[in-house]
């Protein structure tokens, strides 16, 4: 019996054909995982969280080093899995990387040292540099870029990152005079690092994540000379920009680690994770969407070879471009700063619950919020309103509230903000969508997929293997000219098994009123935070122009005389 063990197992191995790997760096954790090229299947993958900090009120930041640490651990500790599953490591033909997008790192290019945290892509601290940037354009107006870039001037974007890095931390304004600065995003870093750091790693970034900085001409398809004098950023520091899909370079891994086996494997696909995720979900044709619900929620819907720009407060960016001689093709974005973030909240902050699947558990309990609405704009509020200055709020509380209420509030609160975008997206193209394809970690939560097709009244299809952001990437690096070995011709493309949500309630009579009641929550957590005074025009400030206020500080002092002036008095 043992005897044929091996024969079975090897003969199982050489079925197999290429394998093709994905880093997935996501804002919560980072994830490497192997597909078989000619199936789509998932052989085997590991996953480390990140942790994050928060400095100061509305700053989040994550450690360069524990990034690059974790995935080498995920690469690790996948290669044992598949040595152990008898699966032949040499098998892997390329790998693809996709990542948080947005985050900005800043680096030494001659020790390969971090020269600050990584200030991830929700961050807000640099709120104050926005509201400068737009009180200098005509108009005063967040949209000044967009015929360029696709994008409003917000905090969310590279540029403004890496410019209050510039500002702010003497090491990077260094780094930058004596021509020794590197700036990336994730993906940038990652591939350096791994392509040699210090010792000739490729420095390059890939259109989807360059889109996403506001340096990035999306009708060049190149780093713009005039967005980088705007913004004072030398255009020396910045990544090589290349296509969604070719070999970058080739893997150096030290032969300590089990993944050493890698190493000279190319690293031929990139992608940002939302537009990743659009591959993966196979929306290569024209008004094909798709809906992520990751630590936010991104919709992206494939717009085709020209850009759509919105009316309606969406993003225009570049979906991918698979391939140095292929188009580049565009996607309408509407982004959603807090959707997983929100159970993260709930769990660490309120402690209402102790893991994600008792969020479903305590919803179901009620089956209804209860009248009680939940806005969680802790970053502001993105797309369609790109306003940094709304805060999170929770309105119609009433004695009956409980923590299931607020747990069903919650998870509609993602769905309403979802809707929100959709409706803007059908106001964009002028033809609605008929159903939305999803994917995430959330996507797991049947009840909020239940929610979801109810508040947007079309059926929610989600694939039965999640991990089509990872995916994406494998198939990007798979069909790199050189590498070849993931055909994505159409006929080839694997068929893949979904489950589908149909909405069960009456759209007239319910889902609008509460879609009406959630759209009333959220103009009540608008201009909540903002660095002017809160009188800001010509009224008179001084404490007296409050006559309440005015006579209750000159009675103090009168009375505060009289008592000295009694005391001495009794002294005398």
């Amino acid at each position: 019996m043992n005897d044929t063990m091996p024969m079975a197992a090897s003969s199982n191995r050489i079925m197999l054909g290429p394998l093709v790997a994905a880093i997935d760096q996501g804002t919560s954790s980072t994830r490497f995982l192997v597909f078989n090229a000619k199936t789509a299947e998932l052989l085997s993958h590991h996953q480390v969280e990140i942790k994050q900090s928060f400095p100061k009120e509305g700053w989040v930041e994550e450690d360069p080093k524990e990034i690059l640490q974790s995935v080498y651990e995920c690469m690790d500790r996948t290669c044992e899995k598949l040595t152990q599953l008898n699966i032949d490591v040499s098998n892997i033909k390329a790998v693809g990387v996709t990542n948080q997008r947005e985050t900005t790192l800043v680096w030494d290019k001659q020790t390969g040292e971090p020269l600050y945290n990584a200030i991830v892509w929700l961050d807000l601290r640099t709120q104050s540099t926005v509201e400068r940037l737009i009180n200098k354009t005509p108009g005063k107006n967040k949209n000044h870029l967009k015929d360029k870039t696709g994008l409003p001037i917000s905090t969310y974007f590279s540029a403004v990152k890496l410019r209050w890095l510039m500002d702010n931390v003497e090491k990077v304004h260094e780094a930058v005079l004596s021509h020794r600065a590197m700036f990336g995003t994730v993906d940038s870093w990652l591939i350096w690092c791994l392509t040699g750091g210090k010792n000739g790693g490729v420095h390059c970034t890939d259109v989807t994540n360059a889109s996403r900085t506001m340096l990035f001409n999306i009708h060049t398809m190149d780093w713009d000379p005039e967005l980088c004098i705007y913004f004072d950023i030398p255009m020396g520091i910045l990544p090589k920009v290349r296509s969604s899909s070719e070999i970058y370079g080739l893997m150096k891994i030290s032969s300590k680690l089990k993944s050493g086996p890698l190493t000279g494997v190319p690293i031929s696909g990139c992608l940002g994770d939302q537009s990743a995720a659009l591959v993966g979900q196979m929306c290569f044709k024209d008004g094909q969407a798709k809906n992520t619900y990751g630590t936010g929620c991104f919709l992206l819907k494939n717009v085709g070879t020209k850009p759509v720009m919105s009316d309606h407060g969406l993003l225009t960016t570049v979906a991918y471009k698979l391939g140095r001689d292929k188009p580049a093709c565009y996607a309408l974005e509407g982004s959603v700063a807090i959707a997983g973030a929100v159970v993260r909240w709930l769990k660490d902050n309120l402690g209402i619950i102790q893991t994600s699947t008792e969020l479903e558990k305590l919803a179901a309990d009620v089956g209804t919020s209860y009248g009680c609405y939940f806005v969680p704009a802790f970053s502001g509020l993105y797309a369609p309103y790109w306003e940094p200055s709304a805060r999170g709020i929770i309105c119609g509380l009433t004695q009956f509230t409980n923590r299931s209420h607020l747990a069903f509030a919650a998870l509609e609160a993602v769905c309403f903000q979802t809707r929100e975008i959709l409706d803007a997206m059908n106001q964009d193209s002028g033809i609605n969508l008929s159903q939305l394809q999803v994917d995430g970690g959330m996507t797991s939560n049947r009840l909020l997929m239940q929610l979801q097709a109810d508040i947007l009244c079309i059926p929610v299809v989600k694939p039965s293997m999640p991990e089509t952001t990872a995916l994406g990437a494998a198939m990007a690096a798979g069909a790199a000219e050189g590498v070849s070995v993931w055909s994505l011709n159409p006929e080839d493309l694997t068929e893949v098994t979904s489950e589908k949500f149909e909405p069960q309630i009456n759209p007239e009579a319910e889902s609008e009123l509460r879609y009406a009641r959630w759209k009333k929550a959220v103009q009540r957590a608008m201009n909540w935070e903002t660095i002017e005074p809160v009188n800001s025009g010509n009224e008179d400030t001084s404490i007296f122009s409050s006559v309440p206020l005015g006579f209750y500080i000159l009675g103090s002092m009168f009375m505060l005389i009289g008592a000295k002036y009694i005391a001495g008095q009794k002294l005398a």
